[in-house]
């Protein structure tokens, strides 16, 4: 159960300061990052964002 919690808060805290961390690394517009517009709001899928920071993360844990 303890996993599971972790997990969801990792996921949530994640989801709230990802697109702060890819504005502040100047990552907002890489290759595989889908922007659409519905009804007068941008939505944003920063897909490519996402991988690059995972393999920054992973190359940094396996460096530790």
């Amino acid at each position: 159960m303890k996993w599971i919690m972790t997990l969801v808060i990792t996921v949530v805290v994640a989801g709230l300061y990802l697109p702060r961390l890819t504005a502040w690394l100047g990552l907002t517009r890489l290759p595989g990052d889908i922007s659409v517009r519905v009804g007068g709001r941008e939505l944003r899928f920063p897909f490519g964002s996402v991988v690059l920071l995972s393999l920054l993360a992973t190359a940094l844990f396996r460096w530790l």
